[in-house]
């Protein structure tokens, strides 16, 4: 089911896609209860829903499955920040700018730059995801747009 899902779903099908993944996830959580294989089965689900549009939908997966890897393997664990990767990506599309400074600034971009590297993609997309919403959110102020110039200027 989730290789199908997953095909279906890189090959701009998300609506075929979708039963699929919501079958497969359903499966897993009955059938073979281990962890990791439930989150990656979550992360591909919501990652069709947002493909989708349905980034509501999306956001009540991502951050289950962030708060499950937190507990689990910990905030700088790589696939945690992956996840938050994915997580600030729904919260940008949501407009929740306020939600992606704070858990991007102060939580996983921090724990991104130790664990991965200032150079890595996943730190760089976090960075470049903070920038994002510094520039959108009609609340930031000079200051924030001079530090929003300073993450691109890095990424």
């Amino acid at each position: 089911g989730g290789i199908l899902g997953n095909a279906l779903q890189q090959n701009g099908r998300p609506e075929q896609a979708l039963p699929v993944l919501e079958a497969n996830l359903a499966t897993i959580r009955r059938y073979w209860p281990d962890e990791e294989i439930i989150l990656n089965a979550q992360s591909s689900l919501a990652n069709c829903f947002s493909d989708l549009g349905r980034y509501g939908e999306a956001l009540v997966l991502d951050r289950e499955a962030h708060a499950r890897r937190v507990a689990l393997l910990g905030v700088s664990d790589e696939y945690t920040i992956r996840g938050s990767l994915c997580l600030s990506i729904t919260l940008l599309k949501l407009k929740l700018w306020g939600e992606v400074k704070s858990f991007v600034r102060d939580q996983m971009l921090p724990a991104a730059r130790r664990s991965l590297g200032p150079d890595h993609n996943i730190t760089l997309g976090l960075g470049q995801n903070l920038a994002i919403a510094i520039e959108q959110d009609p609340e930031s102020t000079r200051d924030d747009l001079l530090e929003a110039e300073r993450i691109m200027q890095d990424v």
